[in-house]
């Protein structure tokens, strides 16, 4: 029996069709996949893989998208592809993520997860979970609503002054501290009017409200701390206070287990933090900010030898994920919460946190920030606690301080790429760090301008390693010898293999085998003539080589 080497996942099922699978049945396996991730649904499979083929009632499949479209509100468009093995014919149905809530049409809305054991169900959709799913989708901004049974006493006067400190601080707009605190309360869209009584948005309740009924009215506010030193549980705290407060209360837990320790560089000393303080503070913030506070559940922070993690309820938003967080466009899950913390200014005001996030790890050496344990429900961020490297740390602050500016993101990712692999492709460096070939080429040009990094190889073996500049920076000036030696030895390798296979070769097969150019081909040959390894029996353009014969002979003279 054939099988289709697939297995099921969130975003593939199978479906026996055997006994002829219902229309409602099908309906509902599209509506469930447009409510989650969008996906491919094959009927004519079994759930362990095996191709059983369609029901003689599906095999004309003109009709379907229609009737599907006809069955979905809003329509559900699909595109259907008729697969054939050995002359067993399945339905591949291709559904898209749905920009909006789905329902069949007599009203049944259904999605997608996935088992404690693994594999995936469709499963009711209850109303609850529509605001998570709008908010998901960029449809709903939840931290703009209004909350039930609130009232503007519920607001804290102690938390709006703790407000205007933290605008002195950390240099929010200055214009905002001129303003009454109804004016406040306004500017920040705190406050909303409903038939004429003011009520508290989401917002207001989580920076300045008070903290009993902020446990009350928003029980999904918790947050908890936990520091782990080995098996021993050091600290374990879980509370629900204003955004602000809290904020404060971790910083404290985390400045009291963030050592410190210097160096120096030339006439300048240098703190090296154990995790970077500026990169603390924006993850903690887009953990408060970027959560679902439809979901129960709570941001947590944790502390333990293998590294810091950061994690929150509510996976990535619509078109996010953790392998295009640098490039996507800034936009969040609520977005007058992500307002309110870059104009009081404990946010990146450029809606940017997470380059400051990625700077802040790799300007010390210690690798990229990992997202990729984060799920469709979790943003899960670990920062790994490893050594610091303080001659990559010597080098960033020797070239910043010869170019009088800061490198970019794009361009810190590259080096610190270099630094672990030594010697990388463009293609390479792409899969690596998830970025897409035209920015790192205009980052690499510039660190080539610059000569902190330099291009070895022609064509499609062309590769980057880190100048010979900064292999003396950092004092390993034999790594770079043993890098640009790479290439010749290679290089002479695959040559000398070709001849031992061919007999002889001209300058245009070298260049055809090592992807270079005519030029640099003839270079090759002409040393490895020098050595007298190999010699030349024509002349001209088509010039021939062939291996030279140690008893003084020529081998292959006829060609």
């Amino acid at each position: 029996m054939n099988n289709i080497h697939l297995k099921e996942t969130l975003t593939i099922e199978f479906k026996s069709d055997l006994k002829r699978l219902s229309d409602s049945d099908i309906v509902e396996a599209v509506v469930a996949f447009a409510n989650t991730d969008g996906g491919d649904f094959y009927l004519g499979v079994e759930d362990n893989g095996d191709i059983t083929g369609l029901h003689s009632s599906h095999k004309n499949t003109d009709t379907l998208a229609a009737f599907i479209a006809n069955k979905t509100i809003p329509p559900v468009s699909i595109r259907i592809e008729k697969l054939d093995f050995n002359h067993v014919q399945v339905l591949k149905i291709s559904v898209p993520r749905h920009k909006n809530i789905v329902a069949t049409s007599s009203g049944k809305l259904v999605r997608r997860r996935i088992k404690m054991d693994g594999t995936p169900e469709n499963v009711p959709m209850y109303p609850y979970e529509f605001a998570s799913r709008l908010s998901d989708l960029s449809l709903l901004d939840y931290s703009a609503q209004p909350v039930p049974d609130s009232s503007y006493e519920d607001l804290d006067p102690l938390e709006r002054e703790r407000l205007r400190n933290i605008i002195r601080t950390y240099h929010g707009e200055s214009m905002l501290l001129q303003l009454t605190d109804e004016e406040l309360d306004k500017a920040l869209r705190f406050i909303t009017v409903i038939d004429g009584k003011t009520h508290p948005t989401l917002t207001g309740l989580l920076i300045i409200g008070k903290k009993e009924r902020l446990q009350t009215l928003v029980p999904t506010a918790e947050v908890a701390i936990q520091v782990m030193d080995g098996t021993t549980l050091r600290v374990n705290e879980s509370f629900t206070l204003p955004l602000l407060a809290a904020i404060e209360k971790i910083t404290d837990y985390f400045n009291a287990w963030n050592t410190e320790e210097e160096m120096e560089v030339g006439m300048f000393r240098i703190s090296i933090p154990h995790y970077d303080k500026r990169a603390f503070r924006e993850a903690l913030v887009n953990a408060f900010c970027h959560r679902d506070y439809s979901m129960l559940g709570r941001v947590r922070v944790l502390i333990d030898n293998e590294g810091l993690t950061i994690a929150n309820p509510g996976g990535f938003i619509d078109g996010i994920d953790y392998r295009n967080l640098i490039d996507v466009e800034p936009h969040g899950r609520n977005p007058v919460l992500a307002d309110c913390l870059k104009r009081i200014g404990l946010a990146e005001r450029s809606g940017r946190g997470i380059d400051r996030i990625y700077e802040g790890t790799l300007r010390y050496g210690r690798g990229l920030p990992d997202y990729s344990q984060s799920t469709t429900v979790m943003v899960k961020l670990f920062m790994p606690n490893v050594m610091p490297d303080k001659s990559f740390i010597a080098m960033l602050t020797e070239e910043q301080k010869i170019n009088s500016n800061n490198l970019s993101i794009y361009a810190l990712m590259i080096l610190n790429c270099l630094r672990q692999q030594h010697r990388v492709q463009l293609k390479e460096l792409s899969e690596i760090l998830h970025l897409d070939n035209n920015k790192i080429k205009v980052a690499l040009e510039t660190l080539v301008e610059e000569g902190v990094v330099e291009a070895v190889g022609n064509g499609n073996n062309r590769s980057y390693i880190l100048s010979a500049k900064i292999y003396r920076t950092t004092g390993k000036l034999s790594a770079y010898v043993r890098q640009t030696d790479i290439d010749e030895i290679r290089y002479t390798e695959l040559v000398l293999k070709l001849l031992k296979e061919q007999k002889a070769i001209s300058r245009k097969d070298v260049a055809d085998l090592l992807h270079i150019s005519l030029p640099a081909a003839y270079r090759i040959l002409q040393k490895l003539r020098k050595k007298d390894i190999i010699e030349m029996v024509s002349k001209g353009r088509g010039a021939k080589y062939i291996m030279k014969n140690r008893a003084g002979n020529k081998a292959g003279n006829n060609v």
